[in-house]
């Protein structure tokens, strides 16, 4: 091959990728979306995949996906779920929260099916993620806007009626910072909105354990009637949905 036909081959190469590469960083909604974008979905598909297939223990996949959400940009994330529209969809309650279910776009590269839940949790001010536990399942949160007070809490032991627990975490979080469940580490977590509006992105995994009698399950608490009995741990009791919005769901304050 010559010098001229090299050239000419290197150009009409150079034209296709960045045709490609113009391609897949473009959202449905014409925003652009960068191949690193694509790249941290990719590599988080994968984590998730490796949890559930158990390559991954619990706890490992906890520290790695709190390191990958904490690596993403936040400003591309936000592109990345369109959450300008999700945001706006969204009717926030007097308690607790709302919700909205996240699609990523249809693009070259991106898991058609992702093995994990996600979803956008909204709240205003005062207004709380109550606390509550966890079986058969792990997640991990990343602060997308706004400011929250978060606690976490291992979980040692439980029955129908109430839960002995482990203060775990509790610090003041802003946009950026993440924490993560599981059957095994920090299962309890409680968050409360300081700013006026907070956003958190949550990837949810279920039935990490087929044996279990459900796919997943969820118990509310009531850590302020918590006992004392020693050696860090609180033994607390259950509260139905409605007990557990009513006491936590809003600050008194607000």
């Amino acid at each position: 091959m010559n010098r001229r036909t090299f050239n000419q081959k290197f150009s009409k190469g150079l034209v296709s990728f960045a045709f490609f590469e113009t391609f897949i960083t473009q959202d449905l909604f014409g925003q652009k979306i960068k191949p690193i974008t694509l790249h941290w979905v990719k590599e988080l598909d994968s984590m998730c995949r490796d949890l559930k297939t158990k390559q991954l223990s619990q706890v490992l996949w906890q520290q790695k996906v709190e390191e990958l959400l904490q690596k993403i940009s936040l400003e591309d994330l936000l592109k990345w779920i369109d959450f300008e529209r999700l945001a706006r969809q969204m009717k926030y309650p007097d308690l607790g929260v709302t919700t909205g279910r996240v699609r990523f776009p249809r693009l070259a590269g991106v898991p058609a099916h992702t093995v994990f839940t996600k979803k956008v949790f909204g709240m205003t001010k005062g207004r709380a993620i109550i606390p509550h536990g966890h079986n058969n399942m792990s997640s991990a949160h990343l602060i997308l806007k706004g400011s929250f007070e978060v606690k976490h809490y291992d979980k040692v032991q439980e029955n129908t009626r109430e839960m002995i627990i482990k203060p775990s975490i509790h610090q003041i979080s802003k946009a950026g910072a993440a924490t993560s469940i599981s059957d095994e580490k920090d299962n309890v977590h409680w968050y409360k909105a300081l700013s006026d509006k907070a956003y958190t992105f949550d990837i949810i995994m279920f039935n990490l354990n087929p044996a279990y009698s459900k796919p997943y399950d969820v118990s509310n608490i009531d850590p302020l009637a918590g006992k004392n009995i020693g050696k860090g741990l609180l033994q607390v009791p259950k509260l139905t949905v409605q007990q557990a919005l009513k006491k936590y769901g809003k600050d008194a304050h607000h």
